[in-house]
């Protein structure tokens, strides 16, 4: 655990996506929640106006991701290894749900971040999961980045939230819209 503790400088993403070129016209809103279901930060980005549309290809699937309309609620849990997005579209329909595995989640300026850890995992609302960017983990031990500790730490949390999808244990996917609509009614945006 001690290596751990000495963990280099990662990349930070905040909620708030105030360095994101491609969207011109947003409006923003947080709040920390400490419920039974969920503590931590939430924030809902909702986008006004890109650039263009961000689109992403799985396979044989082309997906928007951004558009004028779109909204991304990002649920940061305290003492947890991960951060969720929640992907909308411009029916309020969920494109995907995207999980960064990470170091830790924090708070800087009042912004909630997460230290990015290089893997994610995409969950389709039709139920299917797609791994990704193993090889930027594997890239970032061999060069230095990360140590043994926090390659092992990133795996053993992708792991855990593998098996958490698979038992349909991952509670956060029942709590966007929830937390999505609280916010919209609630949020003091930005």
């Amino acid at each position: 655990m001690k290596d751990l503790e000495r963990i280099p400088i990662l990349k930070r993403k905040y909620g708030d996506r105030s360095d994101w070129k491609r969207v011109i016209e947003k409006s923003y809103a947080q709040t920390f929640l400490d419920t039974k279901e969920f503590k931590g930060y939430v924030s809902l980005l909702n986008v006004h106006q890109v650039t263009e549309p961000l689109f992403t290809q799985y396979e044989d699937k082309r997906i928007c991701l951004v558009d004028d309309g779109y909204t991304w609620l990002q649920h940061f849990p305290m003492n947890q290894r991960f951060s969720l997005t929640s992907m909308f579209n411009e029916k309020g329909h969920v494109v995907q749900w995207y999980i960064d595995i990470c170091y830790r989640n924090g708070v800087a300026n009042n912004i909630p971040w997460m230290e990015d850890l290089f893997l994610y995992i995409i969950v389709l609302p039709t139920g299917e999961v797609i791994q990704k960017d193993r090889e930027e983990l594997e890239e970032a031990l061999v060069t230095g980045v990360i140590n043994q500790s926090i390659y092992e730490c990133a795996l053993d949390e992708a792991a855990r939230i593998n098996h958490l999808i698979q038992t349909d244990r991952f509670d956060l996917f029942k709590l966007s819209n929830k937390h999505k609509e609280w916010l919209v009614l609630h949020g003091t945006y930005t």
